[in-house]
């Protein structure tokens, strides 16, 4: 039986998508005047940068990509290609919102639409983006990563967490809770 190298991408997934729907809730209560306090947002982008993107992203772009590309898979005019773009338009976006997030903070004015605007097209974008890996690039990567590389990929995302704190998944998943918590009380 073949190792399994993607459950752990997919369960951090779920964490990932629970923080989606929280920034989707406090963006249309702050675009409807519901919700003002724009240091959420970055949390929210704290939440990004260090668990979705230097903890997540970081094993797929290390690890399990290169073990496709080792295994055959084009990394120009891919599947591959396609995730990496929509990891980068991510950051450009989570890059936007933070600006605008400090400059509410610092008294700019109109920044909230700026906010709202870049938190839902990410909302939209990584909704999308986890979809195609979880429903077709998973999936493929099962099939066609043979069992020699599999002990390898799994040694690859054990190296990518070392250097995080011993308490990172814990923290970031306590802070969607809490987030979650809080934001209850806006509809979806």
């Amino acid at each position: 039986m073949k190792e399994d190298i993607t459950s752990a991408l997919v369960s951090e997934h779920r964490l990932i998508l629970r923080m989606l729907d929280v920034l989707e809730r406090v963006a249309r209560a702050t675009a409807d005047g519901e919700y003002r306090d724009v240091s959420f947002y970055l949390e929210a982008v704290d939440f990004i940068r260090q668990y979705a993107d230097r903890f997540h992203h970081a094993k797929e772009e290390a690890v399990l990509f290169e073990a496709l590309v080792k295994n055959g898979m084009p990394r120009a005019n891919s599947p591959i290609a396609a995730m990496l773009l929509e990891h980068d338009q991510g950051r450009a976006l989570v890059k936007a919102m933070e600006r605008a997030a400090q400059g509410a903070l610092a008294g700019e004015v109109d920044q909230a639409r700026v906010i709202v605007d870049n938190a839902l097209q990410y909302v939209a974008l990584l909704r999308e983006h986890i979809e195609k890996e979880d429903g077709i690039l998973y999936p493929l990567a099962e099939r066609v990563i043979p069992a020699s590389l599999r002990s390898e990929i799994i040694r690859g995302y054990q190296v990518a967490g070392t250097h995080l704190p011993g308490d990172f998944s814990k923290r970031y998943e306590a802070l969607v809770a809490a987030s979650e918590a809080i934001t209850n009380r806006f509809a979806a």
